[in-house]
């Protein structure tokens, strides 16, 4: 898993690249703030190496919740900026700080 932010020295965004290996899995997504938790918004594409890979803008200068779901299983990213407890989810969630 891995997380690669490129900032976009033009706008007040950054490009970030989510990835994720699952060979065995046939959809993953990443939700968060940035997507407003809607798994279609968030869907990653399946490379033929079986890592699920996807590239999203989001604002610079702000923190985001999100979770990786893997075939409907809510799964953290080990290498995060941070990790938050959420109340409404009752877990802990990765923090991307952008």
């Amino acid at each position: 898993m891995s997380i690669k932010k490129q900032f976009i020295k033009t706008k007040p965004i950054c490009k970030v690249t989510f990835s994720i290996e699952a060979k065995d899995a046939d959809q993953v997504s990443v939700i968060g703030d940035f997507n407003d938790w809607k798994i279609e918004d968030g869907a990653l594409i399946k490379l033929k190496n079986g890592t699920f890979k996807g590239t999203f803008e989001v604002d610079k200068d702000a923190t985001y919740e999100f979770k990786y779901v893997v075939d409907g299983t809510y799964v953290n990213e080990p290498e995060a900026d941070s990790f938050k407890w959420n109340d409404f989810a009752g877990a802990e969630n990765s923090l991307l700080i952008v």
